[in-house]
């Protein structure tokens, strides 16, 4: 498994601090993981990450919900020609999550609410090479 800059072997770990960690520790981690899986472009990490992202977007423990949020906005926003499968696959475990989107952009927390929103209209909007209907 790689990310932008190698092995995708502390993923893992900073999905836990996004999870788990303190306001601090989530940004960080969340920092790190923006980083490697989707401002770059998409990887076979990013595949794996979204369905983890999902649940932790929609987890009310999770002290950085609208970051979440918008890093599956940054993945759907991104690209990887030279790997375009991967990039479908990345793009569609994102576009697959439009039910948990609507709920985000009804979530009690404005910051999640605004971000969910967001995200609706970005899966709602979404064009791409790879994810163009055959």
């Amino acid at each position: 498994m790689t990310h932008a800059y190698g092995s995708a072997a502390e993923v893992p770990g900073r999905l836990s601090g996004v999870a788990w960690g303190d306001a601090r520790t989530s940004a960080s981690a969340l920092s790190d993981l923006g980083l490697w899986l989707g401002e770059l472009a998409v990887f076979d990490a990013t595949v794996e990450a979204v369905p983890f992202l999902w649940d932790l977007a929609v987890t009310d423990s999770v002290t950085n919900r609208s970051g979440v949020i918008e890093l599956l906005q940054t993945i759907l926003e991104h690209a990887n020609p030279p790997r375009i499968a991967v990039q479908y696959v990345a793009h569609r475990a994102v576009l697959d999550g439009r039910s948990r989107a609507d709920v985000l952009a009804r979530d009690a927390d404005a910051v999640v609410q605004a971000a969910g929103r967001n995200l609706v209209i970005a899966i709602d909007s979404h064009v791409c090479e790879s994810c163009r209907p055959a």
